[in-house]
């Protein structure tokens, strides 16, 4: 078994003035865990970074990627890495800071008792400080989503979600089909489906500071129709 129970997972694409503050506020929480970071070949050589921080701290390791290869296999590599190194929990985050990483704590307590918990923007104590149009279809995507597929929980989108490994058996992300964000909407699907209990807490969702968003527009109309074919093979 892992000396080290927890993984700390991220993926990156230009994230190279977002990952040192990321990366640091996690050092300091002191939580002896291990982190795990996959880049796509950042134009902004964020790898560059991440390379200097893999020298300086033996708990930090990464991996480059040829090229832009999509948020949902680097998530789904992550699981896999954690899998072969025998950690016991999984825990997904953004780069960009708009998860706060004083949650971590919360998330690792929580994960000796739950085999799945995520960060709910939705549920008492919960705020998701997006504006405008984004926060409309964060919101009202992810009540859609509770209506359709009638999941009894309030958020589906974040990537702020931890696994614990032991707990979920022979459950594994490959049988997620789903691209793009849409991924982290399936996964919800599949774990309550294979009647795995999910735990939600509330996180504060914050807007980058700096960076562009890198959620494409089709992605609104990929999610739709992902949600009614759920829906169907419900």
């Amino acid at each position: 078994m892992n000396s080290k129970k927890t993984l700390i997972f991220t993926a990156t694409y230009n994230e190279k003035e977002n990952i040192s503050k990321l990366l640091d506020l996690i050092i300091s929480l002191k939580l002896e865990t291990d982190i795990y970071i996959i880049d796509d070949n950042s134009p902004d050589k964020t790898y560059e970074t991440l390379k200097n921080y893999s020298e300086k701290y033996f708990f930090i390791k990464y991996k480059v990627r040829p090229n832009k290869l999509g948020l949902d296999t680097a998530h789904k590599e992550g699981y896999q890495f954690a899998k072969i190194n025998r950690y016991q929990n999984f825990i997904s985050m953004d780069a960009d800071l708009s998860h706060d990483p004083n949650e971590l704590k919360n998330f690792i307590s929580l994960l000796e008792q739950y085999p799945f918990v995520i960060g709910s923007r939705y549920i008492e104590g919960g705020k998701n400080n997006m504006s405008g149009f984004r926060f409309f279809l964060s919101f009202f995507g992810n009540l859609l989503i509770k209506k359709v597929l009638k999941l009894p929980y309030t958020e589906f989108t974040t990537s702020y979600r931890g696994f614990n490994i032991k707990k979920l058996k022979n459950f594994d992300l490959n049988i997620v089909h789903s691209k793009g964000y849409s991924f982290f909407m399936e996964t919800i699907f599949r774990i309550h489906k294979s009647n795995f209990k999910i735990k939600e807490i509330p996180i504060i969702f914050e807007n980058r500071v700096k960076g562009k968003s890198k959620i494409p527009k089709i992605e609104t109309l990929r999610t739709l129709k992902n949600i009614f074919l759920l829906f169907f093979k419900k």
